[in-house]
C-alpha cells in the first residue's frame, strides 16, 4: 500500500495559503481503490486510569456498581475489582487506530463483543485488519475492518467490525454491479 498519511489534505480557504498547504497530522487521503484486504496496523499501548474511567462513566451516566462502586466490586462483584465500562474500552480501543481519512465516513459497527473484562489500570492496544470491500453507491463503496482490542501482553478483550463508506478515486469501478444511490 502506498503511504497516504500526511501526503495531501484539504486546503481550507479560511486560513493563510502557506498554512493550508501543510499536510494535516493524522490525516489520510486514501480512497476505496487504495484499500488493501489483509492490511494490518497496530496502535501504541495506552493505560486506562481511574480518573478517565470515572469521567467517561459520568459523561454517559453509567453508574453501574461494577464500574463506579469500589466496595461493591470488591465484596460482591464477580471480579473482585472495578471494571472499565465496555463502551469506554470500545471508544478508546477504536480511537487508538482511528485516522482522519477525509474520504471515509462511518457506516456502522457489527459483531461487537466484550470478550474479557478490562479493569482500571489495564493497558490496552488495538490491531485493525482490513477484511473486505464492495461497491455500494454511485460515489461510495463499503469497506469492512476488524478491530481487536487487547490488554496486557495479548489478551483479547474486545472484537468488532467497522463498516465505512469510502469515496471512489475515479468514479464507480467499471466491474461494479449497477447499484442504487
Amino acid at each position: 500500500m502506498t503511504a497516504t498519511v500526511g501526503i495531501s489534505s484539504t486546503h481550507p480557504k479560511t486560513m493563510p495559503a502557506d498554512h493550508a498547504d501543510i499536510p494535516v497530522w493524522n490525516s489520510e487521503n486514501w480512497f476505496y481503490e487504495d484499500f488493501e484486504i489483509g492490511h494490518k496496523i497496530r496502535s501504541l499501548r495506552r493505560t486506562i486510569s481511574e480518573g478517565e474511567s470515572q469521567q467517561f462513566n459520568a459523561l454517559v451516566l453509567d453508574m453501574h456498581p461494577y464500574v463506579s462502586d469500589q466496595i461493591f466490586a470488591e465484596t460482591e462483584g464477580l471480579f473482585g475489582k472495578r471494571l472499565v465500562a465496555g463502551a469506554f474500552v470500545f471508544s478508546a480501543g477504536l480511537g487508538l487506530v482511528a485516522t482522519n481519512c477525509i474520504n471515509a465516513f462511518s457506516y456502522g459497527y457489527d459483531k461487537l463483543r466484550f470478550i474479557k473484562p478490562t479493569f482500571i489500570g489495564d493497558t490496552i492496544y488495538t490491531i485493525r485488519t482490513n477484511l473486505d470491500k464492495q461497491p455500494k453507491y454511485k460515489d461510495l463503496g463499503l469497506i469492512r475492518s476488524s478491530y481487536e482490542v487487547f490488554k496486557g501482553e495479548g489478551e483479547l478483550v474486545l472484537y468488532c467490525e467497522h463498516i465505512q463508506t469510502v469515496r471512489y478515486k475515479n468514479g464507480r469501478p467499471a466491474d461494479a454491479p449497477e447499484l442504487k444511490s
